[in-house]
Parts: structure tokens; C-alpha cells; sequence
């Protein structure tokens, strides 16, 4: 007996090319220097006029990232917060020193260095768009 053997060819369906011109992406708002320090009320302010939304919902919105930040920096938190392209906020645990005996560089005279007590230190990390947005 002879076998047959049958190939299936699979074909591959290609999507057909959309002709149409895609519209340009959005190009990012220009950032304008800002000369002043701001208050609270004025980064208020300024947040509702840039994107036009009331104070109010500003106001929510900044108070929600307040209780953000602190509960990740929180001693029973993640110890860590990153808002993206502009920063990093770590909780880092700086373990206690004991007292110390030490000359003073000053007088030359021996002297006891007291003990320091553990720690928390709060360090912010400048990101990316922060440190170029800086030179």
C-alpha cells in the first residue's frame, strides 16, 4: 500500500496597512520657568489654571498624595515612594552609635564622644526629568 501524505500549507493573514496619515502625537507642553518660590494657595492656583479642573479637586488630589507619601514612608510602610521622572523619597534606618573616646582635633585633649540612638533618616533622590529639567 502506498501512503498518502497530505501538507497542509498554513497561510499567513497579513493585516492590511491603514493608509490613512496618522495624526501627530501631541508634542509635551513647553515648560515655562516658574520665578518665584510657590505657596500652597499659589501651586494651588497655578495646578487649577494649567489644567483646568477647580481648586477643589486640587486640593483632594494634593491631600491624597500627602497621605500617599507619608504612609509609604510610614515605619510600618513600603519605606520607600517614587513620583515618577521627578523623584525618590526612602526612609533609610541608621542603626544606633555607642559612646566613643576621641581627641579633639582643636585642643589635642582627649575626650567622650556620647552615644548616638537609632534613627530614621528621610532621603529624596532626584530622577531623570528632575535633574534635567535643573541644567
Amino acid at each position: 500500500m502506498h501512503r498518502l501524505r497530505l501538507k497542509i500549507m498554513a497561510t499567513k493573514t497579513t493585516a492590511k496597512k491603514n493608509t490613512k496619515a496618522k495624526a501627530a502625537p501631541k508634542a509635551a507642553p513647553t515648560i515655562k520657568p516658574i520665578k518665584d518660590a510657590l505657596t500652597k494657595s499659589a501651586l494651588i492656583a497655578h495646578l487649577t489654571e494649567q489644567a483646568n479642573v477647580e481648586a477643589k479637586q486640587v486640593k483632594a488630589v494634593l491631600a491624597a498624595l500627602e497621605h500617599t507619601v507619608l504612609g509609604a514612608v510610614h515605619k510600618k510602610g513600603a519605606g520607600n515612594f517614587t513620583l515618577p521622572g521627578l523623584f525618590k523619597i526612602s526612609a533609610v534606618k541608621v542603626p544606633a552609635k555607642p559612646k566613643r573616646k576621641g581627641k579633639n582635633p582643636f585642643t589635642g585633649e582627649e575626650q567622650v564622644f556620647a552615644a548616638k540612638p537609632a534613627t530614621v533618616k528621610v532621603k529624596v533622590r532626584p530622577l531623570k526629568k528632575l535633574k534635567d529639567a535643573a541644567i
